[in-house]
């Protein structure tokens, strides 16, 4: 503990130097940058918008029959995430070294084994050590700390390995409306949100020069295949945010994370799908994507606000998308409830061996489900954007934005 306090001491001493070499001071540098926006009216207004959303959110997934559960801050394996970040922190305890939570998505799975529950949610903590704007622009929709609502809910398909491989026209039909089921759950979830707001911050949001409505379902949908040959790929959520007239919109069918379910992707010839090959309607995962309203009549910026898919169910094609994406570089060899490899599977030892287990009757416990994770900061941010907030900071108490601040200090 000595010297970690050392460090941060010295990384102290270090800014606060830094600080006044250049003309300034730690105390304007905190006033400007902390205590100005503590006791604004805008946070104020903000917090009020929060708390609203936060607890319709709540009631909404609780009158859905969800489950909540605990937050998990560490294990040894998180999120690898399709994008890339500066590295995973890595904390060591009682001998042991874990990662921090860049979501809990594997946590979600498994907290779905029990087939009682209909789906769980937590409010939980993300971690993501976001690499710097490399041009020196602030971005503004990245956190290295931020919260996210994570859902799962149960599909409960019970479509085993063969019927994944040889039935193929009655897998797609049974995906295609669990797929319909999962975007229509998280319609309604935005739904219930902005009705809340309208009927309890009407006051905050004029405050902040924001108009919401209530947006109609079903949202607009872009597949990204046709949105990239259309728009570009640069810039992509903006380009539609532009070019759609609804303030909440879908973008379907991005191939990402190893855990998004892509179908067909394993053949019954015991090859998989070309890569080159895969189309947008072939991958069950979506992005929506807000943008705001002001009362000037003013639209800004679209930004990804919830990200989420139906799952991978099966073990088999659950190893080779890891394998695939390079996340595991070797099958897991279990014989007699040991991991014969487990030091080559580094923390995915134990998830893999859960997802392979089965019940007394032979029946996978690993669950069917679709869910999504919907990122509370950002979500403000992109509804609340306009002539008083500017940036994604005053929208957070602590915010942590990797394009603001040389150093945090709070």
């Amino acid at each position: 503990m000595a010297s970690e306090n050392g460090s941060i001491s010295e990384s102290l001493y270090n800014f606060q130097a830094a600080l006044v070499e250049n003309g300034q001071n730690l105390q304007s540098f905190m006033q400007e940058h902390y205590i100005d926006k503590w006791v604004s009216d805008e946070m104020f207004h903000v917090l009020a918008i929060r708390t609203t959303m936060v607890q319709s959110m709540h009631n909404f997934l609780i009158g859905k029959g969800l489950f909540n559960i605990e937050k998990v801050s560490l294990g040894p394996v998180t999120d690898p995430l399709a994008h890339d970040v500066e590295h995973t922190p890595t904390i060591r305890y009682k001998g042991h070294q874990y990662t921090t939570t860049h979501s809990m998505i594997y946590n979600k799975f498994l907290a779905c084994f029990n087939t009682l529950i209909k789906g769980i949610f937590v409010d939980s903590p993300n971690i993501r050590l976001e690499i710097q704007s490399p041009i020196g622009i602030q971005r503004n929709k990245y956190l290295i700390d931020f919260s996210q609502m994570d859902i799962e809910v149960r599909r409960d398909s019970n479509l085993t390995l063969d019927d994944y491989l040889y039935k193929t026209d009655e897998v797609g039909k049974i995906l295609k409306s669990d797929y319909e089921t999962a975007l229509n759950f998280f319609e309604e979830l935005i739904i219930n949100i902005v009705t809340e707001l309208l009927n309890k911050n009407q006051k905050n949001l004029d405050a902040l020069a924001i108009r919401l409505e209530i947006p109609v379902s079903p949202f607009p949908r872009y597949r990204k295949d046709e949105a990239v040959a259309r728009f570009g790929g640069r810039a992509l959520e903006k380009k539609i945010g532009d070019d759609c007239k609804s303030q909440f919109f879908w973008v379907t069918g991005l191939l990402r994370e190893n855990y998004d379910l892509v179908y067909p992707y394993m053949l019954p010839d015991g090859k998989k799908i070309d890569p080159a090959s895969i189309q947008s309607d072939m991958i069950y995962n979506y992005d929506l994507c807000a943008c705001s309203l002001s009362t000037d009549n003013t639209r800004g910026q679209a930004y990804e606000v919830l990200s989420g898919a139906i799952r991978e169910w099966l073990y088999e094609p659950i190893v080779e998308r890891l394998l695939d994406n390079k996340i595991i570089s070797v099958r897991p060899i279990i014989k007699d409830g040991v991991l014969e490899n487990i030091n080559e599977l580094g923390g995915y030892g134990p998830f893999l061996l859960a997802v392979s287990q089965r019940d007394n009757m032979g029946k996978s416990f690993f669950p069917s489900t679709y869910g999504g994770g919907l990122g509370i900061e950002r979500f403000l941010f992109s509804i609340l954007k306009g002539q008083k907030i500017k940036n994604i900071d005053q929208i957070t108490c602590f915010g942590k934005n990797p394009d603001s601040h040389p150093m945090y200090l709070f």
